[in-house]
């Protein structure tokens, strides 16, 4: 895709098409403030960028039947999600249908070069399969803080080796199309907002617990960074005093304390101490226990495994309590990959947010699990290529 809007009514017609698909000129015409001639030069245009195309005859509205316009079919967007402990591409078309997607374990930790190796080489599987040709442009979303503009990470406490790395500019060289990279759960907010829970809804946040915790704020329809790229890191919020250390140096984060690694560090002393015979038993299997073996247990019933659950979600559900109270959304969204402990979890944060919280913050507050699970952060991060890519140059 070498071809970019030419200006704001142009990038408008293609956010449209993207979001709602194909729409005939007057459907179009209806939603943009442009006269019917000036809409029909700007639609020509785009048609003859090969952005867009005709597609097919569009319902009668009275009178002369007009064309249906759409997103041209052969465009191709790559979304990556790299998490603390997976790797997920996946392919899209330009309305972000996801056609094909792929997941792989990874430790981010093994750094940047080996990470990106195997992104490419499921990238080069997706292309092989015959769902892509080429790719028009690449979204790429790292578990930690990104200096945005520039697609550098800085300074990320889960992801050794990482400090300063090019992303942007290194990914762009290697797959050859123009690369955009975002924290992973501004990609999550936009996945949801885009195919998920979150499609009405225009200020709300979206919270991923994973290994670690992070909030995406969306504010009037917008991901809202902040000034340098590190809004929304609410894993590094203190929730005990001098409490225990945490990856970020820092002592009391909520990180410490819930997300992946915390909840199977403190499965992993239940089991070890006796007080769960379920934790025990699987940690004697599997010599090490996930997050996914407290859910496991909680389901069968084990007191300390719904006892962990708790803790956690009342200490996440005391810092999203701070967060509704200040920014006042209409909609919580929860996902990533702790919330395979379901609603266990999503009830002991909903109590903690509508007991602290004031009653005109939370009245009308819904507090929901995301839809899309790990579709969230590939959709989300070729939804951040396209917004790049359909904006004017």
């Amino acid at each position: 895709m070498t071809a970019r809007p030419a200006n704001a009514h142009q990038a408008r017609l293609l956010h449209l098409l993207r979001d709602q698909g194909p729409n005939s000129r007057a459907q179009l015409g209806d939603q943009v403030d442009l006269s019917r001639s000036k809409l029909a030069v700007e639609v020509d245009r785009l048609l003859d960028t090969g952005l867009v195309v005709a597609d097919g005859l569009a319902a009668s509205r009275g009178g002369r039947r007009s064309h249906n316009i759409r997103l041209a079919p052969s465009l191709r967007f790559l979304g990556v999600d790299i998490g603390a402990t997976s790797v997920d591409v996946a392919v899209t078309n330009a309305e972000l249908e996801v056609l094909g997607h792929l997941t792989q374990p990874m430790d981010v930790r093994a750094g940047p070069v080996a990470v990106f190796e195997q992104v490419l080489v499921l990238a080069a599987k997706l292309k092989d399969s015959g769902l892509a040709e080429g790719f028009d442009g690449a979204g790429i979303g790292v578990p930690g803080p990104v200096r945005f503009p520039e697609g550098v990470p800085v300074a990320p406490p889960i992801m050794p080796g990482w400090d300063g790395f090019p992303v942007r500019e290194a990914l762009s060289q290697e797959l050859g199309c123009p690369v955009m990279v975002d924290n992973d759960v501004n990609l999550m907010a936009l996945g949801e907002q885009h195919a998920g829970v979150a499609r009405t809804s225009q200020d709300f946040l979206c919270v991923k617990i994973g290994t670690g915790i992070g909030c995406g704020i969306v504010v009037g329809g917008q991901v809202y960074r902040g000034t340098t790229g590190s809004a929304g890191d609410i894993g590094h919020i203190q929730v005990e005093p001098n409490g225990r250390r945490c990856a970020c140096g820092n002592a009391g984060c909520l990180e410490a304390y819930f997300g992946g690694a915390a909840l199977a560090r403190d499965a992993e002393d239940a089991a070890r101490d006796g007080r769960s015979v379920t934790l025990a038993a699987r940690l004697e299997a599997a010599g090490a226990l996930a997050a996914s073996d407290v859910s496991v247990a909680a389901s069968a019933g084990d007191a300390t495994a719904l006892e962990l659950i708790k803790d956690g979600g009342t200490r996440t559900g005391q810092v999203i309590a701070g967060l509704v109270s200040f920014f006042n959304p209409g909609l919580v969204v929860i996902g990533g990959g702790v919330t395979g402990l379901g609603h266990t979890l999503l009830a002991a944060i909903r109590t903690q947010v509508y007991h602290q919280s004031l009653p005109l913050a939370t009245g009308n507050l819904p507090i929901v699990l995301g839809e899309l699970g790990p579709l969230a952060g590939v959709t989300g991060a070729a939804r951040l290529i396209s917004d790049h890519l359909f904006s004017p140059a």
